[in-house]
């Protein structure tokens, strides 16, 4: 196996457009653990409330930050699986080059997979926050009226 520079130099070229892909999957893994330490956080302060005494409020409240996390936890799942694909197909671009192998296929079929864990991600972030601004309308009216300034 005798590899030359320019080889390199192209199969560099081949994994950039998968890396600036990981890039943003990690970027959308920052905003989706962001979201759930303050599902985590709001979790906390309402069991410690309802310790203290029952209130139908905190306990509906906190149902809806279940129903948040498990969402978000599909999303980081599905995301970080989103992640893993890359990595492995940005592997084999540089194992297919380097040694001759045929892994075309394996690498197209894997790019598809980390789409659609991808798109699945999406959906699992659009229905959190869906539930989120379902559960803050229904309360809008508890709110106390801001005097105007």
């Amino acid at each position: 196996m005798n590899i030359e520079t320019k080889d390199i130099g192209h199969v560099i070229q081949l994994a950039i457009a998968p890396v600036f892909l990981l890039t943003g999957v990690a970027t959308k893994l920052t905003v989706l653990m962001n979201r759930l330490a303050r599902i985590i956080d709001r979790t906390r302060v309402l069991k410690g409330e309802l310790r203290k005494a029952p209130n139908p409020e905190y306990s509906e409240e906190l149902e809806v930050l279940y129903t948040r996390w498990q969402l978000i936890n599909y999303a980081l799942t599905a995301s970080t699986g989103c992640g893993l694909l890359i990595c492995v197909i940005i592997s084999c671009l540089f194992l297919g080059d380097t040694t001759n192998l045929p892994l075309d296929r394996y690498i197209a079929g894997m790019f598809v997979l980390a789409m659609v864990a991808l798109i699945g991600s999406f959906i699992f972030l659009l229905r959190e926050v869906f539930v989120s601004f379902r559960y803050m309308r229904m309360h809008l009216h508890d709110l106390p009226a801001q005097p105007p300034h």
